[in-house]
């Protein structure tokens, strides 16, 4: 099967998103007892447009700045060098206990020593993302977008940002852009939240042609019943899977593709790394395949940005899975949190396993 690309468009990719920094210390060691930290830009849904952008692909992110500030600029000139528009409004910071870009602080992990991440999103700027401040009827019309991708971080950020997600998909529907969702759940987001993000994510849900989740964000945020229970090892985990994203199909018959990874932690060195991906009514399983770990921060999104990216290509869904699974295991190599490929032929020799030099 095939998806429908809106022709004529000035961009690929669009992400709205709330872009922020990670702080990880040097030679994989614990945030605790480091002196040395590696200061870079990040942020889910850039990550995802991150691999379209890097292979030629016009890509576009909306979010929201802090005037003035010196890390604002650090994201701006991240985005210029990842091939990326952005627009966004520039908000006061009102002061030094106003606003500010999240920050990240999470180390690598090592061995059997897990990777640990703390959020700190005090007076975080993205939540002030509101559709007021974008022209969407520009943005989706008179400059044409083929595939917007957002996620359930920023759906459920704060209520402004999610009205700004519920309304980017209500205008990427009317314009004939497809949709991608990753439900992405947070507990702590959803917190005396749940009939506001349940109607909301519900909504957006049912406008996607494109569902991203595991278990929990399909159970958490769309109250689809998550894999039954019954029978171990890894055939009944992929078992459980389909029955699961059957059930989401049917209850939200518009999208047409499903996906999600499969991830088994050996140790913070070694995942052993798969998925599942459902088009139309067309299986594709990738069962999973050992992968050696620099830092995993950013593999899932890698994922879904080499699905997306097949999908614009025109590939079959065939091709989607693999080039996915490859780009996110791409993203685990790097210390960037995205997947940044030189061309397509570095990405089908990671799917390969040839690691050989290339001169």
């Amino acid at each position: 099967m095939s998806l429908t690309l809106k022709p004529n468009c000035k961009y690929a990719i669009l992400v709205p998103t709330s872009m922020g920094v990670r702080l990880t210390p040097a030679d994989r060691q614990p945030v605790y007892c480091s002196d040395l930290f590696k200061l870079h830009t990040t942020s889910a849904e850039s990550n995802v447009a991150s691999v379209s952008s890097f292979l030629g692909l016009p890509a576009k992110v909306l979010t929201a700045f802090v005037k003035g500030s010196p890390i604002a600029d650090l994201i701006k000139s991240d985005l210029k060098a990842r091939h990326m528009d952005f627009e966004g409004p520039e908000v006061e910071q009102g002061g030094p206990w106003g606003y500010r870009h999240q920050i990240n602080i999470a180390d690598s992990g090592a061995g059997i020593r897990g990777p640990r991440v703390h959020n700190d999103r005090a007076g975080e700027v993205g939540r002030t993302l509101n559709v007021k401040d974008f022209d969407l009827e520009r943005i989706f019309g008179d400059e044409g977008v083929q595939i917007v991708h957002m996620s359930g971080l920023i759906a459920a950020l704060s209520e402004e940002a999610s009205l700004f997600c519920l309304e980017i998909a209500r205008a990427a529907k009317r314009h004939g852009s497809l949709i991608s969702f990753d439900l992405n759940h947070r507990a702590s987001f959803w917190k005396g939240r749940q009939e506001e993000l349940s109607a909301n994510f519900g909504e957006i849900a049912s406008l996607a042609d494109i569902l991203v989740g595991n278990e929990e964000d399909f159970q958490l945020c769309l109250g689809v019943q998550g894999p039954e229970a019954g029978g171990t090892g890894l055939k009944a985990k992929i078992d459980g899977f389909k029955e699961m994203i059957t059930r989401a199909k049917s209850s939200f018959p518009n999208a047409t593709v499903f996906a999600t990874t499969l991830r088994q932690v050996v140790s913070a060195n070694e995942h052993l790394w798969g998925a599942i991906l459902l088009a139309g009514d067309e299986w594709q399983v990738i069962e999973p395949r050992k992968i050696e770990i620099l830092d995993r921060i950013g593999g899932g999104d890698g994922f879904v940005g080499g699905v997306l990216y097949g999908i614009l290509r025109g590939w079959e869904p065939e091709k989607w899975a693999q080039f996915g699974w490859a780009t996110g295991a791409l993203a685990t190599t790097l210390y960037t949190d995205y997947a940044r490929a030189t061309d397509e032929e570095m990405v089908w020799s990671i799917w390969e396993g040839n690691a050989r030099v290339k001169r």
